[in-house]
Formats: C-alpha cells, structure tokens, sequence
C-alpha cells in the first residue's frame, strides 16, 4: 500500500509568505493614503499629478488611484498641470 501522506511545511510556508506579503502591502497602502491626506487643495492636485507624470505609469498606479479617489469633485481627473496634455482619461 502506498503512502498518502505527505508533509505540509512548504505548502505552509509558502501561505505564510504569501499572507505576510499582503500584510505588508496593505500597511504600505494605508502609509501612502495618510500621506496623501494632505493633498487638499487644487494646486496640492496639479502639483502632484506633475511629478507623477515624470515617472512610469505603472510604479505609479497606487499613488494615482488614491488621488483620484481623492480629487474633489469639482476638479477633473483631466487637470494637468501642462497645456495641452492629460494626465488620466485620455
């Protein structure tokens, strides 16, 4: 007869990394949100959509979500801080 048993410590292990990862992303969110708090008023607005529009989409997409979840509603997603060039929703 064989045996059916086997060991879970790597399945265990690799739950466990898995579970600290997303503990340690959803602080780091919760970091940048309170961060980003104090963006308040339009120009805090234009001024941060101007250095996000320095870097790469993609390393940025947290930091946009937030400001956009943020952003009055008042202020259009489209304000850029450069004529004639979009930030979000082109």
């Amino acid at each position: 007869m064989q045996d059916t048993t086997y060991a879970p410590g790597p399945l265990l292990a690799e739950i466990r990394a898995e579970l600290r990862d997303m503990r340690a992303a959803r602080t780091a969110r919760k970091t940048l949100r309170r961060e980003l708090a104090g963006a308040t008023t339009p120009s805090d607005f234009i001024e941060l959509d101007a250095i996000l529009e320095r870097y790469n989409e993609d390393e940025t997409a947290d930091i946009r979500d937030i400001l956009n979840e943020r952003r009055p509603a008042w202020q259009p997603e489209t304000v850029s801080a450069f004529p004639g060039r979009m930030t979000v929703g082109e």
